[in-house]
C-alpha cells in the first residue's frame, strides 16, 4: 500500500512530486522516492528509508531538474522498510523506473524465470520483479513501453496501480490499475497522477478515474489515451473533484486527527443535508427510493466491512433489526470472502468503507454480485472503486479524512446507516409515525450536542494524564454502545499502542473479569438506556474487584457519579443515536493519551489509511 504521484507538463516536476508525497504520506510512510527524467534525458532515481522529509534531505544536493517524474511513499508489504526496497525501482538496464501499489501474487515464479534469464535483483519486493519483467518483454519483442506493459500485466496475478517512465522518452508516462486506485488529473498543458485526488486538487479539479485492467498513455500536450490490457480502447468522462484544498491542511490544529474530531458537527450536517427535508419530518435517500422493492422485500441484510467500518456495521445491525425487522449479519470482509457463504438473490449486501478501495471488501462485493445479491455501498470517497462496483449506495460526504485512525468517517457512516434504517422502515411500515418523526428530529440535534461534548476536550485531556502509562484498558458497553466499546478500544490501540479490549459489559463475568485489579482502567459507557440498571450492576462487579472506572454518563446522573472513579458527562439522546455521542469522548481520550505518550497521532506505526492489499 502506498501513495503514488506523477507529473508531466511545463513546470519543474520535483516540487510537485514532493508536495504530493506529503499530501499522500498518510497512505504509507516507511520510505519514499522519486524518479525524474532531466533535460539531458537522464533517468535518475532518489529514494530513502523513512518519511518524505528524509527523502528531501537525501535529494537536497542531487540534480532533480526535469518536467516529468513519478514518486512514491511506501507502506511495506514485501521486504522490510529500507533504501533498497523503497520505490521507484529501476529495471536492470536502468532504462525504466516503476512505482507500484498493490501485490503481485505470482512474483516468486516470475522472479525465478527472470533469474534464469540472467536478471539480478537488488530488493525483496514484488515491484522490482514487475519492472524487470516489463524490460524483458520490451527487449524480447522489440516493442514500445506501452505494449510491454500491456503484455506484462497479462502475465501477472494480483493487484496493482503502477506508473512507469523510460529513459530517452521524456514525453510519456504509462499508468495502469487493477484493484488499486489511480486517478489522472487533467490540467492546462500538464497532467498529474495520484493514488487519490489529494496531490492533484491544488492544480486542477478535472480528473479521470481509471477502471480495473486499464492502461493509460499520458503524453505531453496530448489527451490521455486509455486501453484495456486486452487492447480495447476506452473513453472516460472527465469528472469534477468535490475536494477542497482546505481539507488537506490542518487549519491551526496540531494534528489532522484532532481537526477531524472537531469537524464532526459540520460533517454530520453535510451528511444529512438534502436527505432530511426542511421541515425535519422525512428522510429521503435516492439509493433507497430507486430500489425500494429490493429493500422492502429483502429477506436478509449482510453487512461487510473491516476495522472501524465493521464497528459501524454492528450499529447498523441494531438499527435495521429494530426498525426494519430484517435479519442482519455483520461480517468481516476478509473472512467472508474466503468462506463459502450462503448468499441468496433476495439478500442485500451493504459494503461499508471510508476509502472505497478496501481490497477485502471489494473482493467480497464481487462474490456477492456473482451470487445475485443486490449490493449497496456506503462510502466517503467519490469516484472510488466501491461506488463503481455496487448496484447503488450512499456517500457519507464527511470530507477528506487524513488521520489514519478514523473519526469523522465513522460517525458519518453511522449517520448514513441510521437514515437508511429510517427510510426502509418507513417504506415497510415497521416504524411508528411518531417515533419516526421523533428520531429524525433528534438526529438533527446531534451536531449541536457533539459541539457541547467537544468543549470537554480540556477536561478529557486532564483525565488522560492519569492513565497515560497504563499498560491495558478494558472498554465496556451494552446494546447500541457495545460496538462503541469496541471502537473506543481500537482507537486507543491504533494511536497510543496501549493494549485495549472492548466487551459487552455482561460478558465480563464469563472470563475477562479475571483481568480486573487496581491497575486496570475500565471505560464504561453507562448512558441512559433500557438496560441502564444492568450496566450499573456490571460496573458494581468491576468496582468490587477494585477496577478503576472511567464512566461515560449522561448529564446529571448522580448514581454513576458516586460509583465511578472518573466520569465524563455528555448530553442525553435517543438510545439508537447514542453511538454518535458516546464515540466522541472516546476519540478524545485516545487522542490525548497518545499525545501524552508523544506518539505520531496522524501516522501511527505499522498502519496505513487505505488498505488496498489483502
Amino acid at each position: 500500500m502506498c501513495g503514488i504521484v506523477g507529473y508531466i507538463g511545463f513546470r519543474e516536476a520535483y516540487p510537485i512530486l514532493i508536495k504530493g508525497l506529503h499530501r499522500l504520506e498518510y497512505r504509507g510512510y516507511d520510505s519514499a522516492g522519486v524518479a525524474i527524467i532531466n533535460d539531458e534525458n537522464k533517468l535518475s532515481v532518489y529514494k530513502a528509508k523513512g518519511r518524505v522529509k528524509d527523502l528531501e534531505d537525501y535529494a537536497r544536493d542531487k540534480n532533480v531538474t526535469g518536467t516529468i517524474g513519478i514518486a512514491h511513499t511506501r507502506w511495506a508489504t514485501h521486504g522490510e522498510p529500507s533504501n533498497a526496497n523503497a520505490h521507484p525501482h529501476y529495471s536492470q538496464s536502468e532504462s525504466l523506473a516503476l512505482i507500484h501499489n498493490g501485490i503481485i501474487e505470482n512474483y516468486a515464479v516470475l522472479k525465478t524465470q527472470l533469474i534464469n534469464k540472467g536478471y539480478s535483483f537488488h530488493s525483496s519486493t514484488d515491484t522490482e520483479v514487475l519492472v524487470q519483467l516489463i524490460e524483458y518483454i520490451k527487449q524480447l519483442n522489440k516493442c514500445d513501453l506501452f505494449a510491454a506493459v500491456q503484455i506484462a500485466l497479462n502475465q501477472v496475478v494480483g493487484a496493482y496501480a503502477i506508473a512507469v517512465i523510460e529513459k530517452g522518452n521524456p514525453d510519456q508516462i504509462i499508468a495502469a490499475r487493477k484493484s488499486s486506485p489511480l486517478v489522472i488529473g487533467i490540467g492546462e498543458g500538464e497532467f498529474f497522477l495520484g493514488s487519490d485526488a489529494s496531490p492533484i486538487v491544488e492544480y486542477t479539479k478535472k480528473v479521470v478515474y481509471l477502471d480495473d485492467e486499464e492502461i493509460a498513455i499520458i503524453k505531453r500536450d496530448e489527451d490521455p489515451k486509455i486501453f484495456t490490457i486486452s487492447n480495447i480502447e476506452r473513453t472516460h468522462e472527465v469528472k469534477e473533484l468535490e475536494m477542497n484544498l482546505s481539507q488537506l491542511e490542518r487549519g491551526g490544529y496540531p494534528h489532522f486527527m484532532l481537526k477531524e474530531i472537531f469537524e464532526q458537527p459540520e460533517t454530520l450536517k453535510n451528511c444529512m443535508s438534502g436527505r432530511i427535508n426542511v421541515e425535519g419530518t422525512n428522510v429521503t435517500l435516492s439509493g433507497i427510493i430507486d430500489h425500494k422493492d429490493k429493500f422492502v422485500n429483502a429477506k436478509r441484510i449482510i453487512i461487510i466491512a473491516c476495522g472501524t467500518s465493521w464497528h459501524a456495521g454492528l450499529i447498523g445491525e441494531y438499527l435495521f433489526e429494530e426498525f426494519c425487522r430484517i435479519p442482519v449479519e455483520v461480517e468481516y470482509a476478509s473472512e467472508f470472502r474466503y468462506r463459502n457463504p450462503v448468499i441468496c438473490p433476495d439478500d442485500i449486501v451493504i459494503a461499508i468503507s471510508q476509502s472505497g478501495e478496501t481490497a477485502d471488501s471489494l473482493a467480497a462485493i464481487e462474490m456477492a454480485r456473482k451470487a445475485g445479491a443486490f449490493v449497496y455501498g456506503v462510502c466517503n470517497v467519490v469516484g472510488s472503486s466501491i461506488p463503481r462496483n455496487t448496484d447503488s449506495g450512499s456517500y457519507t460526504h464527511c470530507g477528506h479524512e487524513i488521520g489514519v485512525a478514523s473519526t469523522k468517517a465513522f460517525t458519518a457512516q453511522v449517520t448514513v446507516l441510521t437514515m437508511m434504517a429510517l427510510a426502509i422502515a418507513k417504506e415497510k411500515n415497521t416504524i411508528d409515525e411518531d417515533n419516526y418523526h421523533s428520531i429524525i428530529g433528534e438526529l438533527q440535534n446531534i451536531p449541536s450536542k457533539i459541539e457541547r461534548i467537544l468543549k470537554l476536550s480540556n477536561e478529557i485531556k486532564k483525565l488522560s494524564l492519569i492513565f497515560t502509562y497504563a499498560q491495558n484498558f478494558i472498554y465496556l458497553g451494552r446494546g447500541y454502545n457495545y460496538p462503541i466499546a469496541l471502537e473506543g478500544a481500537l482507537k486507543l490501540k491504533e494511536i497510543s499502542y496501549i493494549h485495549a479490549e472492548g466487551y459487552p459489559a455482561a460478558e465480563m463475568k464469563h472470563g475477562p473479569i479475571a483481568l480486573i485489579d487496581n491497575e486496570m482502567p475500565v471505560v464504561a459507557i453507562a448512558t441512559n438506556s433500557a438496560i441502564y440498571e444492568k450496566v450499573v450492576s456490571n460496573i458494581q462487579e468491576i468496582k468490587a474487584r477494585k477496577g478503576r472506572i472511567i464512566a461515560i454518563i449522561n448529564e446529571g446522573d448522580e448514581t454513576m457519579k458516586a460509583l465511578a472513579d472518573h466520569y465524563v458527562e455528555i448530553p442525553a439522546t435517543d438510545e439508537c443515536l447514542d453511538p454518535l455521542l458516546t464515540s466522541i469522548p472516546l476519540q478524545l481520550l485516545a487522542y490525548h493519551i497518545a499525545v501524552n505518550k508523544n506518539r505520531d497521532v496522524d501516522m501511527p506505526r505499522n498502519l496505513a489509511k487505505s488498505v488496498t492489499v489483502e
